[in-house]
């Protein structure tokens, strides 16, 4: 039962990233107008995080580099964290504290799970 578990577990968590390399790819525009005026490249950096989430999604749920997808993936959830979530969470909008909220889980489930492979 362990295993099962563990299995759809990670599968799901890959899922979601694969759903959030969608949404950055099909609404790149929308997203890199969230960005702070300070960041160069938004619609770039818009892009390379979708990248970077579809790829931590398929290693995720093929168990391929997994090790490393979910550290690079922590980095990115980090980063996302500090740049757009904690700013908004302080300035007192909501949707910015639930979006913290939701990201340091992932960012805690990301650093569980990169310590549970190998490779």
């Amino acid at each position: 039962m362990k295993t099962l578990t563990s299995n759809v577990g990670r599968i799901i968590f890959g899922l979601i990233f694969l759903v959030f390399g969608f949404f950055h790819m099909t609404s790149a525009a929308m997203m890199a107008d969230w960005m702070p005026a300070w960041v160069p490249l938004p619609l770039v950096l818009v892009y390379l995080s979708g990248v970077g989430l579809l790829a931590a999604g398929v290693s995720i749920i093929l168990k391929l580099y997994t090790k490393l997808a979910t550290q690079l993936l922590s980095v990115l959830l980090l980063l996302i964290i500090l740049m757009l979530d904690l700013p908004g969470a302080a300035g007192g909008d909501q949707t910015a504290m639930s979006m913290l909220l939701k990201d340091t889980g992932l960012l805690g489930a990301a650093l569980y799970m990169s310590g549970h492979f190998k490779k």
